[in-house]
């Protein structure tokens, strides 16, 4: 029979398997990546990108609780520029895609505990539906540009270019991935009024690649995010890698939430492996 000391040593193991809970806090910009919110439907193979409203209410309440300060990207530009103080715990919440449900559901949750947050947009599906994983999930509805201007008027969201079209850009001419990146924020800038400033990779894609990391400098983005999990090195070096984010799943405890954000990541593999083929 086991003692009570090798079962207990046992259930550390295993823990220390699950969770990186024995990872040193780190310093730097945690950036938070969402998805969709809401309850993914049964069938669907990306339950994953699918955080339920309650989940991440309770997130929120919990990044609130740390003291947390959750930043527009102007405003992360104006605090690099010392044009305001940097709070003493930096955040960015961030959305890819644009869909109608971060406007449905997210939102009124980050008007309820007054936080800013961040939505990366598909300019050219703008009402429309997505339909770049149609293969593997049925097209799910984008938001409406006057939804997008609603968001921007309540001084609680700020988008930035998520392309014109989700297209992969390695996959993309250099003259194609250039139009993508400038036809977006042209786009984005003339409908909502507003600079653009910050720019996410489809898929990630790209994000490893110096020719397209410069073709988004040179388009005019400051700011551009991978979905490598991982908090970024506060100063930021740009010319190292793109910004890092934390993927936040539809399968995360509190505790995945909490380790993901003081830790840069809740386990030891990385959850986006799987999803990544399945995407491919």
């Amino acid at each position: 029979m086991f003692s009570a000391v090798a079962v207990a040593a046992g259930l550390a193991i295993a823990a220390s398997c699950r969770w990186a809970w024995w990872r040193p806090k780190i310093q730097g910009l945690p950036v938070l990546m969402y998805h969709k919110i809401g309850d993914a439907p049964r069938s669907s193979p990306l339950k994953q990108l699918w955080v339920a409203a309650a989940d991440f209410r309770r997130q929120l309440r919990h990044l609130k609780g740390l003291g947390y300060a959750p930043l527009s990207f102007s405003e992360l530009r104006d605090a690099e520029l010392g044009k305001i103080p940097m709070p003493q715990k930096p955040v960015l919440i961030t959305f890819d895609d644009g869909y109608a449900n971060n406007h449905e559901l997210a939102f009124p949750i980050l008007k309820e505990l007054n936080l800013k947050a961040n939505i990366f947009l598909v300019c050219a599906g703008m009402g429309d539906a997505s339909g770049w994983d149609k293969k593997i999930e049925p097209a799910l509805p984008l938001m409406t540009w006057a939804q997008a201007r609603e968001l921007q008027d309540s001084g609680l969201i700020e988008f930035g270019s998520h392309t014109l079209s989700h297209r992969r850009l390695s996959a993309l001419s250099l003259e194609d991935a250039r139009g993508e990146l400038m036809e977006s924020k042209k786009r984005l800038e003339q409908t909502l009024g507003r600079e653009i400033i910050a720019f996410a990779y489809p898929y990630g894609d790209g994000a490893d690649r110096p020719e397209l990391r410069r073709l988004a400098r040179e388009a005019g983005y400051r700011y551009d995010f991978s979905i490598e999990p991982g908090v970024s090195p506060w100063p930021w070096d740009p010319d190292s890698q793109a910004l890092a984010r934390l993927p936040i799943l539809g399968q995360d405890t509190i505790i995945d939430f909490h380790l993901k954000l003081t830790r840069g990541r809740a386990k030891l593999k990385n959850p986006l492996n799987a999803l990544k083929r399945r995407l491919a």
